[in-house]
């Protein structure tokens, strides 16, 4: 009986579609793309239309010619790659490889489960032209940016070094932080903490707010003594009390960005691997009785639409586990941004029957906590509301105004199942003992706090993933391999999480924005990347889009050529001599920040890793102190400078401080947080 061809990008998405099928189908993968532009060429005709040349990737031969063998035999070939635009792309370059007619030979799934399937199978279509054109069109930008900026790099900064038409810009913004930090000066500010006890004994907290009505900003500690000589002797009592109830409403299921987002802050996850993990829930996994099958969703998406199959699943789950108070009297609907692809859903787990309790005796760690992170956002977001009890307390003393306040849980809703991480550590409200008006207070003392003005955050990875989308920087399946790529190159190291330009980065980053400047500009990236989104929809030529953008950058490349002057970058050198021969070793950046380099390479290629020492004694020996360490993977870490006959080691940077409770050292676990103790059960773990 003849047979059907289908054509997927992944082994393992063959596997799994394979057995829904049936054997009526033969299932075969590409391994991704097939064909591309020549790394050893320029590959684009900028004299011809900018018409690409497309040769078979280097080691794809033998996958064309299974591929090629495998479509003889069958009567129907079906293109079953991913649902956007590299997949359209890599459909379209498949059917030119095999010479497919184009004529119904496509199909999509966004979830790979047995009836979405089938389901497409039974729905055949024509390769999006548009599709292929704006993938078309951001290969060849990429190309025109990346094969002629990075020969200038080499012949004016240095050999190896590369520039792209997006990660530049990643890393301006980056660059551009780092100056606002280095540029901030702290100022110095005071605050005055009343703690109190109602007429019940209770204690609590107020801040002062004003004076005579009007804010009290106080600058200096002169200024803080006067108001606290002024406070002395006089009476405190509550001159107003406001309640009000306020409903918080779950946050939107997952989009790629957001994804990337909460698995940083929550599971500590970077997007490259974030990514990497979806892909095999996405492609499917054996998960016991029912075999192998996808659990979540198509992750690249910038929608929040949900099916109405989907919604009803995640709503009978609702009821079963919480009960009806949890669950809305109507679904949620969410709005996608403008622009976002509504024929795409939101990330979701296929089934909201499938609970993370269910799947954990099949998956591994990483893709149960993904799991877990992705079933809860999207569960939640079709909860109730919580309702929160906010209360609000004004307390006078004479003209000053000091206010307290607080808030309590009424009804938890989604909360009882989720909610979103925060990029700021922020802080926590608790909750006031009943007070009322005109009541008398006992002062038990009031607290001044010298504070000073903070400089603005590096970037974490999930507030770099946020700010390109606000930004319009790249698109959502992008952002991985931007950072990816800009820690590659050198050009940014992550320090405790934040990333942080390099010496190299700022150089080539400030080059760029001399020469470059319309390439380099943010507004101008996001311009284009509409542009793109423009082409995709069928409203702009994809030739015209980089005929437009080609005719100035062409004008700049030129002038660079001329008039830029080669930059001579000298490595630093160090204090510690090369114990192989002798040279005093330099320091370098790599992927991983800092290290020591022999200056004699590549004769002598010793290197060896930097110890920067924080200042506080090894707790476990008596002569060691705490160094700041990488792990293979990147990852910083904390032991002790006599290692490896002292084998103290923390993930968390201890300070010189011990535990007034157990004696460890307190450490600290996020940047700008207190100190706490990090033995376990240890109350010192608490401090906030």
């Amino acid at each position: 009986m003849p047979k059907s061809l289908v054509i997927v990008e992944s082994p393992a998405k063959a596997k799994t579609i394979s057995k829904f099928l049936g054997r009526n189908y033969t299932v075969k993968a590409s391994m991704g793309h097939v064909r591309d532009l020549p790394r050893s060429q320029f590959g684009v005709d900028v004299n011809n239309g900018f018409e690409p040349k497309y040769i078979t990737i280097r080691g794809k031969g033998p996958v064309l010619k299974e591929l090629r063998d495998a479509a003889k035999k069958a009567n129907r070939i079906l293109l079953a790659t991913d649902p956007d635009r590299e997949g359209e792309a890599i459909a379209w370059h498949l059917a030119e490889a095999l010479k497919i007619n184009n004529d119904n030979c496509r199909i999509e799934f966004r979830e790979v489960t047995k009836d979405a399937v089938k389901d497409s199978v039974k729905q055949p279509k024509e390769i999006s032209d548009n599709l292929v054109a704006a993938q078309q069109a951001r290969r060849i930008l990429d190309r025109l940016v990346g094969y002629n900026l990075s020969p200038l790099l080499w012949a004016k900064v240095k050999r190896g070094l590369s520039a792209g038409r997006v990660q530049s810009v990643a890393v301006r913004i980056i660059c551009e932080r780092q100056e606002e930090i280095d540029a901030f000066v702290p100022e110095e500010y005071w605050t005055i903490t009343a703690h109190l006890a109602n007429t019940a004994k209770e204690k609590f907290e107020a801040k002062l707010l004003h004076y005579k009505n009007k804010k009290v900003e106080l600058k200096d500690k002169e200024q803080t003594d006067a108001i606290l000589a002024d406070l002395k002797g006089k009476p405190w009592h509550v001159d107003a009390v406001r309640k009000k109830q306020r409903r918080r409403n779950p946050a939107p299921p997952f989009t790629t960005s957001t994804l990337q987002q909460e698995a940083a802050r929550k599971l500590n996850f970077t997007a490259k691997k974030t990514m990497r993990v979806a892909q095999q829930l996405y492609e499917g996994l054996d998960v016991g009785e029912e075999g192998t099958t996808g659990l979540i969703t198509y992750m690249r998406t910038d929608a929040t639409r949900v099916s109405p199959t989907a919604i009803d699943e995640a709503r009978r789950q609702i009821a079963d586990a919480f009960g009806q108070d949890y669950l809305p009297s109507k679904p949620r609907q969410y709005q996608s941004k403008s622009g976002a692809q509504e024929a795409h859903e939101a990330v979701r787990p296929t089934s909201a029957l499938r609970t993370p309790s269910g799947m954990k005796p099949h998956l591994s760690r990483d893709q149960l906590r993904l799991y877990r992170l992705i079933w809860e956002r999207f569960v939640a977001s079709q909860m109730a509301a919580a309702i929160m009890d906010s209360v609000s307390v004004d307390i006078k003393v004479g003209d000053y105004l000091f206010r307290a306040t607080g808030s309590s849980i009424r009804f938890p809703g989604f909360l009882k199942l989720y909610e979103e991480g925060q990029d700021d550590v922020k802080e926590q409200e608790g909750i006031l003992p009943e007070l009322a008006e005109g009541e008398r207070l006992t002062r038990r003392k009031v607290e001044p706090k010298q504070h000073f003005t903070q400089p603005p955050p590096r970037y974490s990875e999930a507030m770099l993933v946020r700010t390109l989308e606000e930004k319009g920087i790249g698109r959502p399946s992008t952002y991985a391999p931007i950072i990816d790529t800009i820690l590659r190159r050198g050009y940014v190291v992550l320090e405790e999480k934040r990333f942080m330009p390099t010496e190299l980065g700022i150089i080539v980053v400030d080059l760029l924005k001399e020469h470059f400047s319309q390439l380099m500009d943010v507004g101008f990236t996001a311009e284009l990347e509409r542009k793109l989104d423009q082409v995709e929809e069928g409203q702009a030529s994809w030739k015209g889009v980089i005929r437009e953008f080609y005719s100035s950058f062409a004008k700049d490349l030129e002038k660079a050529h001329e008039h830029l002057e080669k930059i001579e970058i000298e490595d630093e050198e160090s204090d510690v001599p090369c114990e192989q021969c002798g040279r005093m070793m330099v320091i370098k950046w790599g992927r991983y920040g800092k290290f020591l380099a022999c200056p004699a390479y590549p004769e002598c290629k010793n290197t060896k890793p930097i110890l920067e020492e924080i200042g506080v004694p090894c707790p476990k020996c008596t002569d060691g102190q705490i160094v700041q360490r990488k792990s293979r993977k990147g990852r910083t870490f904390y032991g002790c400078s006599n290692y490896p006959d002292c084998d103290f080691v923390s993930w968390n940077k201890p300070v010189d401080e011990a535990c007034k409770h157990c004696g460890e050292l307190l450490v600290i676990k996020r940047q700008g947080q207190t100190p706490t103790c990090a033995t376990k059960g240890c109350p010192g773990g608490n401090r906030s």
